[in-house]
């Protein structure tokens, strides 16, 4: 190629980025002029909804001695299941955590805590709730608390939400990020007069799974379980031969 066809070559190449950048602002392209290949980063992104939630309650009680904070946490814990039963979550659902014990100290002036003196005990034990029925589950943790109003101390956690066919979806996206990587870097091809070759070499980066509409990103990828609808974002970088 003379010293014009490779100043053409050139002004189409420069060309094929500006459109690549217009198709798509997640797309981008590197062209390296001296071995004549294109790096193209592409992405694949669906909204996805929570098939299963994970939910827990601690139920705690102080007690000058642990045989009484035991007693009020035996009695308690028993009705929160019941309450869960009716509430029509199902048996298998709930598990029952073993109960933690806390000795509780008096402090000095500057509100160091005194190893020596006991006053006190505090016993703990968490309910959890795993379950397909996201809906039930999430009215149910907001409306727990009414358990307070018959004298249980509870503390209803925030559900976690997550989605379990995850490594079927991660691999169906990773597919079309990656054709996606294809279709740019024959736009800038057909953009220059020039021929795509084989594909060189392709990396996937970090998948982002987000709340609904967030573009937050992170190399190592997101993992959002606070949201009970989310956007998966899968990223594929390919590198093509330009012919």
């Amino acid at each position: 190629m003379d010293r014009y066809g490779r100043f053409q070559l050139g002004v189409a190449l420069a060309l094929g980025l500006i459109a690549a950048t217009v198709v798509g602002s997640r797309a981008v392209v590197r062209v390296k002029s001296e071995d004549q290949t294109i790096g193209v980063t592409g992405s694949a992104k669906r909204r996805i909804r929570s098939d299963q939630v994970v939910w827990s309650a601690t139920i705690s009680y102080k007690g000058d001695t642990m045989q009484g904070a035991y007693k009020a946490l035996a009695g308690a814990t028993p009705k929160v299941v019941e309450y869960l039963k009716h509430k029509g979550i199902k048996p298998g659902e709930i598990v029952v955590d073993s109960i933690t014990t806390k000795a509780m100290h008096t402090h000095d002036k500057e509100g160091r805590e005194l190893e020596e003196t006991i006053t006190g005990y505090t016993m703990s034990q968490v309910v959890e709730v795993r379950s397909g029925d996201v809906d039930l589950v999430t009215s149910v943790s907001r409306e727990a608390t009414e358990l307070i109003n018959q004298g249980i101390m509870i503390d209803s956690s925030a559900p976690e939400y997550h989605y379990t066919k995850l490594g079927e979806l991660k691999i169906l996206m990773l597919r079309d990020a990656a054709k996606d990587t294809r279709v740019r870097a024959e736009q800038i091809a057909q953009a220059t007069g020039a021929k795509l070759g084989p594909l060189r070499s392709a990396r996937m980066g970090g998948m982002q799974i987000n709340p609904a509409d967030s573009t937050e990103t992170s190399s190592e990828g997101n993992n959002d379980t606070a949201s009970l609808d989310k956007d998966v974002i899968a990223v594929v970088t390919s590198n093509f031969q330009l012919e």
